[in-house]
């Protein structure tokens, strides 16, 4: 499914959210929840081929394993609190949508901070000891 596709799902999917809202509020939310989850599907297969690449490029920089697997989280926590974020913003539920996008925020504070440690090592091994 290219990005066209994807589009006019989420089109169709809109339109029909707003004519089935008044009348079935239930299905409405249920077809968009449902057309979140195709779409998420869909990219999860894309994203599965990006995740590669970068592996094998950080595999030849010679990163360690242990920060690119971090990344690869932060990424991860990234969506998936954006995805949840939107979600729960779409049932009408803004204040909650907010603490989502916090945890997701702190967790990935949490879990660059070894990252941020190694990096503040390597600058203090390139400056002079007095």
């Amino acid at each position: 499914m290219d990005i066209l596709q994807i589009v006019i799902l989420g089109i169709i999917s809109s339109l029909l959210f707003i004519i089935l809202k008044e009348q079935h509020a239930s299905i409405a939310y249920l077809l968009l929840l449902l057309t979140g989850i195709i779409i998420l599907s869909v990219v999860i297969n894309q994203i599965g081929a990006v995740l590669n690449l970068i592996e094998s490029l950080g595999e030849k920089a010679s990163i360690d394993g242990i920060y690119m697997e971090t990344i690869l989280k932060i990424i991860g926590i990234a969506y998936i609190a954006e995805i949840g974020a939107n979600i729960t913003r779409d049932a009408g539920l803004s204040s909650v949508a907010s603490k989502i996008e916090l945890a997701g925020k702190v967790s990935i504070l949490l879990l660059a901070v070894p990252i941020i440690s190694a990096v503040i090592e390597a600058i203090l091994n390139f400056l002079p000891v007095s």
